[in-house]
């Protein structure tokens, strides 16, 4: 066979794998020759240390095949950025071909892939489910579509704060409980660090398009739902724009990257690696203050994780995020996380509930949230041990109490990358906040229409 037809047969094997996004299989058994039931799982795969990966592979599907021999789990993850996972999971959605059997979907592309036709509904597998009362209500309701049809499982939950940094603080003469009572509070904590130390970024969050649906959650909701104003109304099924909150939240963006300099040089800031420089680099190294972000992030010290520590609340606290001026209730945040579905054109729908029923077992679910450092959408998993002992889990879950959710509507995606577009422009200094908030307001208008907005 000569090289240059070598090449070509190559390339022509690849393309099916292109389509789907290159994702990467393990454990499979294509030829069924052993005659079980496969059931192919598809999540994101963030690479090196994918702690749902470890789970899956070292944990779960141990167990999950010696309780049931007729079914194998391969394993297809797709390996992509947040929004490249979106459109290529839904892409291999639409062939049985390529369909996986159980996929992983993040709670706010749940309306939207099921208007498209992606996933199954699961009223009926549930209806008959006794573990279905132990999971958290509203974690339940998240998971339901605009037809009031449920079309996932939990399978995470999450809450956000503000992280900082006791050794950065101490050499600041800041307090080593801190709490913020308003915006001020945390510019003023900031301004502080850079005083103290030149070499140490003050005050980090996601700011960056390339990171997705973290820059629209982490950053800019976080800041808006401790305005006056919302996003969305979930009575009249209007998206707000113009608002004072919407361009206070860009104005604290616009502070904290331009005017005050308090946050990281724009290669950090801008890179699709941010998180992971700031949590496995900058912040275990002392070199960073504060951190608007998630709760996970103390999957990344764990034994098991990037950057395993043995004291994390001795170096690190997990402040709530508070409201614009201290208003009631005094702090907020974001909660979503991710679900587990069955495609419409999955082959194997029955097994492929089983496989969720094991995923949502009371001690699978805990196993599951230690391991990636997320909450448990299960009431009664919260009080296993393990979990309990978890660093700052108490503090996340007081959090909880004030949390708003993204708007369950299938536009939300669209608008979700218009903020995102809205929040590097400020960030890079290309626009300022009320230039962005207008131009945020006039596509927000052409995405839902215009008797969809107020203004």
């Amino acid at each position: 066979m000569g090289k240059s037809f070598k090449k070509v047969f190559l390339i022509l094997l690849c393309i099916p794998f292109l389509l789907i996004g290159c994702s990467s299989e393990s454990n499979t058994d294509e030829g069924n020759s052993e005659g079980k039931t496969q059931v192919k799982i598809t999540w994101r795969d963030v690479g090196e240390h994918d702690n749902l990966k470890k789970y899956l592979t070292n944990t779960f599907i141990p167990e999950f095949e010696k309780e049931n021999p007729d079914i194998k789990i391969v394993l297809s993850p797709i390996t992509a950025s947040e929004g490249d996972y979106f459109s290529k999971v839904a892409l291999s959605m639409q062939s049985e071909s390529t369909a996986p059997d159980v996929v992983a979907e993040d709670s706010f592309m749940l309306n939207s892939d099921a208007n498209a036709g992606y996933l199954l509904p699961l009223d009926d597998y549930v209806s008959d489910w006794d573990q279905w009362e132990y999971y958290t209500e509203n974690l339940k309701s998240g998971s339901l579509g605009e037809d009031g049809k449920l079309y996932a499982i939990p399978g995470t939950s999450d809450s956000r704060g503000l992280w900082y940094n006791k050794n950065v603080f101490k050499k600041a003469g800041l307090p080593e409980d801190w709490q913020p009572k308003n915006w001020d509070e945390i510019i003023e904590a900031a301004e502080k660090i850079k005083d103290s130390s030149s070499d140490v970024i003050p005050l980090s969050m996601g700011v960056a398009k390339a990171n997705g649906e973290s820059v629209s959650m982490q950053t800019f909701e976080m800041l808006l739902y401790g305005t006056e104003d919302v996003l969305f109304d979930a009575e009249t099924k209007k998206w707000h724009v113009n608002t004072k909150g919407i361009e206070d939240s860009l104005k604290f963006i616009d502070n904290v990257y331009n005017q005050k300099k308090l946050g990281p040089p724009l290669s950090i800031a801008i890179n699709s690696n941010y998180s992971s420089v700031l949590f496995q680099e900058k912040f275990p190294n002392d070199e960073a203050g504060i951190i608007l972000d998630g709760f996970w992030n103390t999957g990344n010290y764990s034994e098991n994780g990037a950057v395993p520590l043995d004291n994390v609340t001795e170096r690190f606290g997990f402040a709530a995020m508070p409201t614009q001026n201290g208003q009631e209730p005094g702090n907020t945040t974001m909660s979503g996380g991710w679900t587990w579905a069955i495609p419409a054109k999955a082959k194997n729908p029955e097994a492929s509930w089983k496989v969720i029923q094991a995923l949502g077992g009371k001690e699978q679910q805990a196993a599951r949230a230690v391991s990636e450092g997320n909450l448990t959408v299960r009431d009664d998993s919260a009080e296993i041990p393990e979990y309990k002992e978890q660093a700052f889990i108490s503090e996340a879950t007081e959090y909880l109490k004030n949390a708003h959710f993204r708007p369950a509507n299938d536009k939300y995606p669209n608008v979700s990358v218009e903020i995102q577009t809205m929040v590097e422009a400020v960030a890079t200094g290309s626009k300022t906040p009320k230039q962005a908030a207008k131009d945020y307001a006039s596509n927000v208008t052409r995405i839902v229409g215009e008797e969809n907005v107020v203004k």
